[in-house]
């Protein structure tokens, strides 16, 4: 869909005049005409729209931390930010009586906030790899890739604007770019209110609230089948935040994941059971025997690894089927950015002037020489040319696939995955294999992840900025300041959550000689165990079992005595404290753990392959089928409490698409009262739930917390599986009532303009 500045005359700043810019290709003709033309230069960068953007950026950046750590996804945060920005600042004229926002302010607030969530994904999908692969994460290192990462892909696209954004505007239509744009001019002829959205925080957050803090009815409903069907399971997360997710991707991909829990739960678990219920030893990785398991257990031993084999060979599935389309976007981007600066202008409107190219290749150097010269990332020359050279070649082919298929089906993960794939051969080809080059790899793809993500981004709000008549160079300084400021501060939520979920377990063993290299340094109790503990133990790493004593991070004293087993909340194994507090903030991380099985496949090849194998054998077999394996295998790896409310809002799309009233256009669907209602679900049980874990970590709040919680008061009702489920029903019944327009249905304060 295009929209055309002769088509919404009631726009004060809207014209008919002709843009005045560099000559376009042979054939092609000039018809574009913003909202807001060239020769109109109103109000647009300015402090007060830098400063809602970036808290907005970071409230829907800690958001998608939350929801990438759970299920491995996130949604775009451009149309959310966009209502949001219009509403604030149309409150703020009639409160104070200051005069309305510019739609170019609107649209600097929104390219601000966007840029939180792709560098939320890109951290959340690598960084905590490091955790998995018996590593620290530190904050030094997840401030330094998110920097890294989200200014070198804003600049490698700065570039790419006018041959993907000007000269291919018919051929690239950035469908959410689109809906934003639209959007914003709505909003300027006084529509789009973002009542719908701020009713989706209030609820999601409240629903969070309840069963979280105040503990009024069950977080996890479940029904064990016992003997008769040993091993089957099902139960549902009752989180306003998985159904929201479930809505936004779509009925699709939402079912195909449910289906993937569905196969964990009630095949592969009860196929375990099964057949391992005479075992007489425990078989490997397990340490105890199946039939004394229960099904976190099994899940946790065996079903962990059979999913994340899925997961990675789904990824690299994905991949190879997207290479013709990378391939080819990649050589038409090269092509058509040749043909975009070999002209020469004849003269630059507003609506054309991009940040200089020296600023870009000044930036862009500068940004690769300090990957080298930052210790903790452990990269060298080599790494630093890859950095440069992938990150060029798919943010260009980012860029141009989220022109063609949307931000949501942009395969970012996939071309993580040949970066990491990449390094990592080229790693153990050299014969780089130790922990510094483990390290290394990681850090080179999540420079790199971040670095797509926001290429693709940057390029979906240029496109917004190009509808709607914004000048590129400041919406380029926008989000490279949405971008710093993320980066800066994203690293709290990520490390906080990991540290509000981990467990310091007591073991005991008998006495094991250690080696130098078993040794990691010094380190105290943290997260709600430091408060047990104040004293300083020796860190002892072991990559394999050590007689009685598994892999894993350990705590020993003085005379190398083990005393406590660190369980990280990322990926962690175990759900009690010793004190038999359960821990609720643990996160399964779909994608850090393909990153770490890529990491050790190839330079460590050491891992459970019989289970790895069942699980890229399922993905074949998906593909065959003509199914999507990704999908599909990330429903397998995550708990089926976390994959049934996901397809709970796909079907609840469905219903909605059935019944809608009204056809809606793509871009109508992008920022629909469902998305929007969605978007603000997610957001408000998601950083309700952050700042839950975060509360965790002080005793005083641990101590308010226990008081508020009403669970022992209320009895069955708090405990009862059939109440939080008709609950989180109702919840989606309500979801389905504002995307069916029945609910918080309104006339609006103007029409929505035509396409």
């Amino acid at each position: 869909m295009s929209l055309h500045i002769a088509e919404a005359p009631e726009s004060k700043h809207a014209g008919t005049a002709t843009v005045d810019r560099a000559p376009l290709a042979e054939g092609e003709e000039e018809v574009h005409k913003p909202f807001v033309p060239a020769e109109v230069d109103i109000p647009e960068l300015t402090p007060v729209p830098l400063i809602v953007g970036t808290l907005l950026g970071l409230l829907f950046g800690a958001s998608s931390m939350y929801l990438v750590l759970k299920v491995g996804l996130t949604v775009s945060a451009s149309i959310p930010v966009a209502v949001l920005s219009i509403t604030i600042f149309r409150g703020f004229s009639k409160v104070f009586g200051v005069r309305r926002a510019t739609i170019l302010e609107n649209n600097i607030t929104q390219t601000t906030g966007s840029a939180g969530e792709s560098i939320a994904f890109g951290v959340g999908v690598t960084m905590p790899a490091l955790l998995i692969l018996g590593y620290n994460m530190e904050v030094s290192q997840v401030i330094l890739v998110s920097v890294l990462g989200g200014l070198l892909g804003i600049l490698l696209m700065i570039p790419l604007r006018r041959a993907l954004i000007v000269k291919e505007a018919k051929t690239l239509v950035y469908p959410e770019g689109t809906a934003c744009a639209e959007v914003l001019i709505s909003g300027e002829k006084g529509g789009t209110t973002a009542k719908t959205v701020f009713a989706g925080l209030g609820i999601g957050s409240v629903f969070a609230l309840f069963y979280k803090a105040f503990g009024f009815f069950k977080d996890i409903p479940e029904k064990i089948f016992g003997k008769t069907y040993d091993g089957g399971n099902i139960s549902l997360e009752v989180g306003p935040e998985l159904l929201g997710v479930g809505y936004i991707i779509g009925t699709r991909i939402a079912l195909t994941m449910g289906a993937g829990g569905i196969l964990a739960s009630l095949v592969l678990m009860p196929a375990i059971k099964l057949f391992g219920n005479s075992a007489t030893q425990p078989i490997y990785p397990a340490t105890k025997l199946i039939g004394e398991m229960s099904p976190d257990d099994i899940w946790h031993q065996y079903i962990l690894y059979i999913g994340a084999g899925a997961v990675a060979a789904g990824g690299i599935i994905s991949l190879f089927k997207s290479l013709p389309t990378i391939i080819g976007g990649a050589r038409r981007g090269m092509k058509s950015l040749s043909a975009g600066v070999g002209g020469t202008p004849v003269r630059i409107p507003r609506t054309d002037k991009d940040l200089p190219l020296w600023v870009v290749g000044v930036g862009s150097a500068v940004l690769v020489i300090a990957c080298m010269f930052a210790p903790s990332l452990k990269i060298n020359i080599l790494g630093a040319v890859l950095i440069l050279v992938l990150g060029f070649l798919f943010v260009t082919v980012s860029s141009r696939l989220t022109g063609e298929v949307g931000s949501s089906s942009n395969p970012i993960s996939g071309m993580t995955v040949a970066t990491l794939l990449i390094t990592s051969l080229i790693f153990f080809a050299l014969g780089w294999t130790s922990a510094p080059y483990k390290i290394a790899a990681l850090s080179i793809a999540a420079i790199a992840c971040i670095a797509i993500s926001n290429g693709g981004t940057t390029s979906q709000d240029l496109k917004t900025g190009y509808l709607v008549g914004a000048t590129p160079s400041r919406q380029q300084i926008a989000i490279l300041v949405g971008a710093l400021s993320s980066a800066l501060l994203l690293w709290i939520p990520i490390v906080m959550l990991n540290d509000a979920g981990t467990i310091f377990a007591k073991r005991s063993y008998p006495q094991v000689q250690f080696s130098q290299q078993d040794y990691d340094g010094r380190e105290k109790l943290r997260g709600p165990d430091k408060d047990r503990d104040s004293g300083e133990y020796n860190v002892v790493r072991l990559r394999e079992p050590r007689g009685a004593i598994p892999a894993g991070k350990y705590l020993a004293d003085e005379t190398g005595h083990i005393v406590y087993l660190e369980d990280p909340g990322i990926n962690g194994q175990l759900s009690k404290r010793d004190n038999g507090e359960e821990v609720k903030s643990k996160f399964s991380a779909p994608k850090p753990v393909l990153m770490s099985f890529i990491i050790e496949g190839i330079m460590s090849q050491k891992l459970p392959w019989g289970l790895v194998l069942i699980g890229v054998f399922i993905s074949i077999v998906l593909e065959l089928c003509g199914l999507s394996a990704l999908a599909f295998a990330v429903g397998v790896y995550l708990p089926v409490s976390t994959s049934t409310p996901i397809m709970v809002g796909g079907i609840v799309r469905y219903l909605v698409d059935r019944t809608s009233k009204r056809k809606m256009s793509e871009a109508e669907a992008e920022s629909g009262p469902g998305v929007l209602f969605s978007s603000g679900l997610i957001a408000g049980a998601s950083v309700t739930g952050t700042i839950l874990a975060m509360l965790q970590l002080s005793e005083p709040t641990r101590e308010f917390l226990r008081k508020i919680n009403v669970t022992e008061t209320l009895g069955w009702f708090a405990s009862s599986d059939l109440v939080a489920f008709l609950l989180f029903l109702g919840l989606a019944a309500i979801l389905y009532l504002v995307a069916h327009e029945t609910l918080l249905k309104g006339a609006p304060d103007g029409e929505r303009p035509s396409g």
